[in-house]
């Protein structure tokens, strides 16, 4: 102020007065402009971090199969396969077609249903041998499960190969059929349920027990020991609650299409969800709405039409 005292007391006063409202209206544009920010970044949805990281080799991501990557269960889609090139009657179609449809509608497994269509393919393909089980799935991948794989699904496994990590089916569905899925899909390999061999046969049992629930985190650990792997730093994705072991077991657990307990157990965790079904009632049911009437023609019409044969 000293610089304004040439000035007569009334200008000094007038130039007092300019300066403090300059500085008052800086200010107020200053504290203006931060509450600004701070509403803008109110408004604007939270960003994920980037993820997968590119270049992390200890970590991996693990893909349940069923509803998850692919709409239904693989082992009822092989079944279909089977069925056309004979290897079992209509009454056995019957059958998994019925398994087909229940597991549509209902958009989760079911241990009864699970281990009775295992059963049914372990009594199927005992006696031929696992070279001539691998070359057919290879075709009924082709014409049964390549149209049911999500995009949604198959875009996260691939983020994670292009940021350079592996990416591992885990399936109660057999290894050699998840295996032709995982190698069509360009993943790293496959973790499912072994069906016992000798000499390249098939007997119709299993090795242990089938991968499923704790099974699974149980083989996910097991190959991550193997693989070096950190499992804060990997990630899992599910559609069941049956997954929940597996999906706990790492840092970054993902809920895919989720059954109603799965979600609300996600959700009480803050754990990401994705849900590649469209409209409510396909979402509730787990019906992929693209698929349709034809998503379960594949079962319940199969099943009438057969029953209406053998009248």
């Amino acid at each position: 102020m000293a610089a304004l005292g040439w000035l007569t007391p009334r200008r000094r006063s007038a130039t007092a007065r300019s300066v403090l409202a300059g500085e008052a209206s800086a200010e107020a544009a200053r504290k203006s402009s931060q509450e600004l920010e701070e509403q803008q970044a109110q408004e604007q949805p939270e960003q994920e971090p980037e993820f997968p990281v590119v270049g992390d080799d200890k970590a991996a991501a693990f893909f349940d199969l069923d509803n998850t990557v692919m709409q239904g269960a693989a082992i009822f889609h092989f079944g279909r396969g089977l069925y056309k090139r004979k290897f079992f009657q209509r009454r056995e179609l019957t059958r998994f077609a019925w398994q087909q449809a229940w597991f549509r509608l209902a958009g989760v497994e079911d241990p009864e249903h699970m281990q009775d269509a295992r059963d049914s393919a372990l009594s199927i393909v005992k006696g031929h041998r696992v070279s001539e089980l691998m070359s057919i799935g290879e075709e009924i991948y082709d014409e049964y499960m390549a149209e049911r794989i999500w995009p949604g699904t198959r875009a996260l496994a691939q983020a994670h190969l292009d940021a350079g990590q592996k990416v591992w089916l885990v399936t109660a569905a057999p290894v050699e059929i998840a295996t032709v899925i995982a190698r069509r899909l360009g993943l790293t390999g496959a973790l499912g349920t072994v069906a016992e061999s000798i000499g390249g046969v098939y007997t119709g049992k299993l090795v242990g027990e089938p991968l499923h629930g704790p099974a699974k985190a149980e083989a996910v650990r097991a190959l991550a020991s193997a693989e070096s792997l950190d499992l804060g730093r990997c990630a899992a994705y599910s559609d069941s609650h049956n997954d929940i072991p597996m999906l706990s077991l790492v840092g970054h657990p993902y809920a895919i299409n989720p059954d109603a307990k799965l979600r609300k157990y996600a959700r009480e965790r803050d754990w990401r969800l994705r849900d590649y079904r469209t409209g409510r009632k396909a979402a509730k049911v787990g019906i992929p709405a693209a698929a349709g009437v034809g998503a379960i023609a594949g079962g319940t019409a199969a099943a009438i039409a057969l029953h209406r044969r053998r009248r």
